[in-house]
């Protein structure tokens, strides 16, 4: 007669039980044999292998939690704060930032640098000949100094020197033989300065005051962004970290509840071989152990997962030998039972957020082009004035010159073409004789060489002054007026933006507060459900023991335990995560860690 399907495993029961309250009556061999009564003459039996008592193994192999890259015996032991100082010196993205403030620093110590003094010094050497005539060589020594003021003028002051030879001694010849008998240098010295200073347009800003202005602004922009860098990254270490303490924690969960099934296989293959138990009994109690075995193996996986996270966010080089290491995180979660005062942290949000300040320095560089702008519009109106001293000197000995009237080629052509109309036999004129002239000495102060130039500038007769006003200014302006209006134009779209921003900022320290308001009392109301939990799970252990609770119900009292664990660390490093994005959202995280950033040197 055939057992219908439905009703085999009632009858399987019926044998468990039977076989559990009649041990003594029943032998334990390699097959143990029921028999169930019924109306029909035929007798049924249900067989069920029993595994011989030498087949139980002593000890069942444990899983393994060796994991990939990770060399076994090479645990590093790792506090929050170590984490969080190994990332502010290591990571990648935080390197980023910090040299974009540095370039910044540079691109104002360039634009200062515009007011630095430039010195000048050109000498000068010429050689000046034409056919027929007798080279000349001059000499040009001129330097100067010239800077830009931070009034938006300048000034340039200049000293200049010039030996020049006089063509005209070199020109002298003796007797008509056009052979040089005398040659002289003329010495020139020139020492002054040159001011310019605009009164009007580009008197309180011009380009350059507006660009370091604005380089200025940009600097303190990318020192906002560097700071709000390194609170992501301390917030993303944060979360990490407290992620791994969870990881590990489950893990270790997960192993003891394995090491209980382990303990509950062995108690009920001891019951087995004592005949205190039916052998069905051990197939549930394997698979079991099966199904932890794993949950133990993918809470090695997260752990492995999470921990390389954290080393990407602590590591600078992908090759570093640290990848190999076992990290094990030493803090334990904090709790605080306090609520967080909503008002409180709004405030420190709209206080120190980078963001926010990061619109205010925007709207500072819009005020800076505004001013500027409105400034280009005026009329330019220029103050110029030049004062110098000159100096003169000539080479050569202070005694009058004996020369001919007529000493050029072309005077002396026409002189003897006037002299051969004379003599012609029809006119019978004398010649005209070139007659001499005396040229009366200078004064001793003109004659002598670069030092005698020198001397002279400061002679009472050298000084030298110019001062004038360069007006000008551009018909209807437009180019200016339209920059005025776009500048003024973008001033409004920063305050929209503030104002959309401020209350993204609202939103999001609304949303961090009732996160660690929530997270808060499920700590509170998990650890309430893992003290429960326990009782149970001890109550449940006696009642087995007694005989009046079924495997079942154990195994499930235990998985129940494990849960509520599961559960109550889960809580707590969501709790902790929850005050890590608090401290995000209100910028608090580095007071909160006791970090100080620097600010970048602004040169100003």
């Amino acid at each position: 007669m055939k057992i219908p399907g439905g009703k085999l495993f009632i009858l399987l029961q019926i044998l468990v039980v039977s076989a559990t309250l009649s041990a003594q009556d029943t032998p334990l061999n390699d097959q143990a044999t029921a028999k169930i009564g019924s109306t029909s003459p035929e007798v049924r039996t249900l067989t069920i292998d029993v595994p011989k008592k030498n087949d139980i193994p002593a000890s069942l192999p444990k899983p393994d939690l060796s994991r990939v890259g990770v060399q076994t015996g090479s645990s590093v032991p790792i506090t929050l704060e170590d984490a969080i100082r190994r990332a502010l010196q290591n990571n990648n993205l935080i390197e980023l930032t910090r040299d974009d403030v540095r370039f910044q620093e540079t691109q104002v110590r360039s634009l200062i640098g515009l007011y630095d003094p430039v010195f000048t010094f050109a000498p000068t050497t010429t050689r000046n000949s034409t056919t027929g005539s007798v080279a000349t060589q001059d000499l040009n020594v001129n330097s100067s100094l010239s800077q830009f003021l931070g009034t938006g003028g300048s000034y340039t002051a200049f000293f200049n020197n010039a030996r020049t030879e006089n063509r005209f001694n070199q020109a002298q010849v003796s007797n008509g033989s056009g052979a040089a008998i005398a040659s002289s240098a003329v010495y020139s010295s020139n020492l002054g300065v040159r001011f310019t200073q605009p009164f009007f347009r580009n008197f309180r800003i011009d380009n350059t005051r507006r660009n370091i202005k604005i380089a200025r602004k940009r600097l303190e922009q990318t020192d906002a962004d560097f700071r709000r860098q390194a609170i992501d990254i301390i917030s993303r270490v944060q979360r990490v970290y407290w992620d791994l303490v969870f990881a590990i924690r489950d893990q270790q969960n997960q192993v003891a509840n394995l090491n209980l099934s382990r303990e509950n296989l062995r108690r009920i293959e001891a019951q087995i071989a004592a005949g205190s138990a039916a052998p069905l009994a051990r197939a549930e109690f394997e698979t079991e152990l099966a199904n932890r075995e794993g949950d133990v193996l993918l809470a090695t996986q997260l752990v492995s997962t999470v921990e390389n996270n954290l080393k990407q966010l602590l590591l600078r080089d992908a090759v570093s030998a640290e990848w190999s290491e076992s990290w094990i995180p030493t803090d334990k979660p904090d709790f605080s039972a306090v609520p967080v005062v909503l008002d409180n942290a709004v405030k420190d949000a709209m206080n120190n957020r980078p963001e926010l300040q990061r619109l205010k320095f925007a709207q500072e560089i819009n005020q800076v082009d505004i001013e500027y702008y409105k400034n280009q519009t005026k009329p330019q109106i220029d103050f110029v004035s030049t004062f110098s001293l000159n100096g003169l000197a000539q080479s050569g000995a202070n005694d009058g010159i004996t020369t001919n009237l007529f000493t050029s080629t072309g005077d002396l052509a026409l002189l003897n073409g006037l002299n051969q109309v004379r003599t012609l036999p029809t006119i019978g004129l004398p010649p005209v004789a070139n007659p001499a002239i005396v040229i009366p000495p200078q004064p001793d102060y003109l004659f002598g060489g670069i030092g005698r130039s020198m001397s002279n500038m400061f002679r009472s007769d050298a000084p030298n002054y110019s001062v004038g006003v360069t007006i000008s200014f551009p018909i209807r302006n437009r180019t200016a007026k339209a920059n005025l209006a776009g500048a003024e134009i973008q001033q409004n779209q920063l305050e929209t933006q503030t104002r959309s921003q401020e209350q993204t900022v609202i939103v999001e320290v609304r949303n961090a507060v009732q996160a660690v308001e929530t997270t808060r009392q499920v700590v509170l109301t998990s650890r309430r459900a893992r003290e429960n939990a326990e009782i149970q799970l001890e109550g449940e252990r006696k009642l087995y023991e007694a005989g009046r609770s079924t495997t079942f119900l154990l195994i499930e009292r235990e998985n129940a335990l494990t849960r509520a664990r599961n559960i109550e660390i889960r809580a707590e490093t969501n709790y902790n995560k929850a005050v890590a994005d608090l401290q995000r959202v209100t910028s608090t995280t580095l007071q909160a860690h006791n970090i100080v950033v620097a600010s970048p040197a602004n040169d100003k």
